[in-house]
């Protein structure tokens, strides 16, 4: 049995995953210890870990409300203005949790975490919960800032990419991260997301070779899951018996989220309403002040929260914002997707999504129009059709991911305490 300390950073497709990975490691005897953000604290007690808070949850519920954390052109900046000040005090923490039983598993922006495997040589797996973080100069990530042309030559497309890390994000990510490093006795780090963050032991994918085939400059001590599907709840679940009764009263609805991301709720829901008038189809709207929007539209259930594992097979669609949790979740229901990105990974998740040809991606707060047209096409499309329903075939013959990824987490348990498989 081994102590796992597992850091989950980000919002809360970014956080889920590690429970439903935690239960799998927990299921086979390892103690887990749970770091992250204080708003998830009842998730991870409800999953009976012990808790430990990265930051305060005044800071994170600011940074989430934040207009210009959704906005491409500033997310970047103001996500690592939440990051940068806690990688020394979540260091400390993790310095002070670690004993020599103890491995290291993390997201993506556990810096922490690699640091610790540096400085104390303690067993890490760093984790990639979507692919546009695996930066590739085989395939680019799409994002509308920062995309490589993909039709440029290879040695060109290396050029850019070497260029993106060293003169845009290491000149943002080092001065902080190189600081910390001093202090540490390390020498500083280059290419920081694109090779330093990635564990030297082992690097988990948290998606299938379908979605995202790997690439030759990914990292070679890498292992691809498949999508970690047993993460769809909430602390406190109970019984939706309007929900059910909404659900059995017609035919099925088309389901609309935006998951965490802070958008323009007035115009947004004023599409969705404009779109329902044209198709004339039933739909789940799922964000905070969905109710007050629609209310007295019988045709429109409102909620602030529905797990959708169970929700999307009894639907018509889903309209999203390209989050790799929902999308997954929809490819597993077998449900045609509008997808409609606003930062971060939903840009190139977006562009998966069509490429496989499952959905249709759109511009963020697309018309109503624009939004009618796009669930018209996908719920009639045949081929759309054939693809999502051949994606939820291969997701039912799929492993159980979160098994998988604690098989593979397994193998870095330090010597002494590794467990037969």
């Amino acid at each position: 049995m081994a102590h796992i300390v597992i850091t989950a950073i980000g919002s809360a497709g970014d956080v889920h995953p590690f429970i439903g990975i935690g239960r799998a490691l927990a299921a086979r005897g390892h103690r887990i210890v749970f770091c992250t953000h204080p708003p998830f604290e009842p998730l991870v007690t409800n999953a009976r870990f012990a808790f430990v808070p990265i930051g305060t949850a005044p800071e994170y519920e600011s940074a989430i409300a934040n207009p210009a954390l959704w906005n491409p052109r500033t997310s970047f900046r103001v996500l690592w203005s939440v990051i940068a000040p806690t990688i020394r005090s979540h260091f400390d923490v993790l310095a002070s949790l670690a004993t020599r039983d103890t491995l290291l598993v993390g997201s993506l922006w556990a810096l922490s975490a690699r640091l610790m495997q540096e400085v104390r040589g303690t067993p890490y797996v760093s984790v990639q919960v979507s692919p546009s973080t695996l930066l590739s100069a085989d395939a680019p990530p799409t994002h509308p800032r920062m995309t490589i042309p993909a039709w440029l030559p290879r040695v060109a497309r290396a050029s850019l990419m070497d260029l993106l890390e060293t003169k845009l994000l290491d000149r943002a990510l080092g001065p902080v991260l190189n600081g910390v490093r001093t202090e540490l006795g390390l020498a500083p780090a280059d290419h920081i997301l694109g090779t330093w963050l990635h564990s030297t032991d082992g690097v988990l994918c948290l998606f299938p070779e379908w979605f995202a085939p790997p690439q030759s400059d990914w990292p070679r001590n890498r292992a691809m899951c498949g999508f970690p599907l047993a993460h769809d709840e909430r602390a406190d679940d109970a019984p939706d018996r309007e929900l059910e009764r909404f659900l059995s009263s017609g035919p099925p609805p088309v389901v609309f989220t935006a998951g965490s991301t802070l958008l323009d709720e007035r115009a947004w829901f004023g599409s969705i309403e404009h779109a329902l008038q044209r198709t004339k189809t039933r739909a789940i709207v799922i964000a905070r002040n969905a109710a007050i929007a629609f209310r007295g539209q019988p045709q429109v259930l409102a909620r602030s929260f529905v797990p959708l594992g169970t929700l999307l097979p009894r639907c018509a669609a889903i309209a999203h914002h390209g989050g790799i949790g929902t999308a997954a979740l929809a490819f597993a229901g077998g449900i045609p997707q509008v997808v409609t990105p606003f930062a971060h990974d939903q840009f190139d998740n977006a562009a998966r999504v069509a490429r496989i040809g499952c959905g249709v991606r759109l511009k963020a707060l697309a018309s109503g129009d624009a939004l009618a047209a796009a669930i018209d096409h996908v719920s009639r499309d045949r081929v759309i059709a054939i693809r999502c329903e051949e994606a939820k075939r291969r997701l039912q013959r799929a492993p159980d991911a979160c098994i998988e990824a604690a098989r593979y987490i397994e193998r870095f348990v330090p010597h002494h305490e590794k467990v037969s498989a």
